[in-house]
């Protein structure tokens, strides 16, 4: 799975030199594991990621459900991670306050052609589901990037493209 972590973290990395949302928002996000299918991430709660009741910010998991989704593509090769048509969230309970890890697991639930569809789970500092997503993504023009990959079976190298 070497080789999948590493895409991963450098599609990532390019989410953050953009120096948009994700950079201004979530720059401290940690990827703990990416499987085929699948990115585990962490994010330490700042100040900037509360409401006014002090609690991880609905609009943050919301945004989270859409970049978590896209990274969770990437474990598919994919560099571009396509263009949201769909996403929605639920929330249960309270997934954290200032200075709390919050746990999210990423999943791709189907791949096709033109559409993928994703699952992201979040996870309070107790480990009790705080709120889930879905996001279904266009990719049928991500398809064809250059510098899309392809991994070997068991995910520790790259057979196609460039492993920089």
């Amino acid at each position: 799975m070497a080789a999948i972590k590493r895409f991963t973290q450098r599609v990532w990395k390019s989410f953050l030199e953009n120096a948009g949302h994700d950079a201004n928002i979530v720059p401290n996000l940690v990827f703990e594991s990416a499987k085929p299918n699948e990115v585990v991430a962490t994010l330490k709660l700042e100040r900037k990621h509360l409401n006014r009741n002090m609690t991880m910010h609905g609009g943050v998991i919301l945004s989270l459900t859409d970049t978590l989704g896209s990274m969770a593509l990437t474990t598919r090769g994919l560099w571009q991670t396509g263009v949201s048509v769909d996403i929605h969230t639920s929330f249960l309970r309270p997934a954290g306050v200032e200075g709390e890890v919050v746990r999210a697991v990423a999943t791709v639930e189907s791949y096709g052609k033109t559409l993928a569809s994703t699952r992201v789970d979040f996870f309070n500092a107790q480990g009790k589901l705080a709120a889930f997503g879905s996001h279904t993504k266009f990719i049928g023009a991500s398809l064809s990037s250059e510098r899309n990959v392809k991994f070997s079976e068991d995910g520790e190298s790259i057979v196609e493209g460039k492993d920089e």
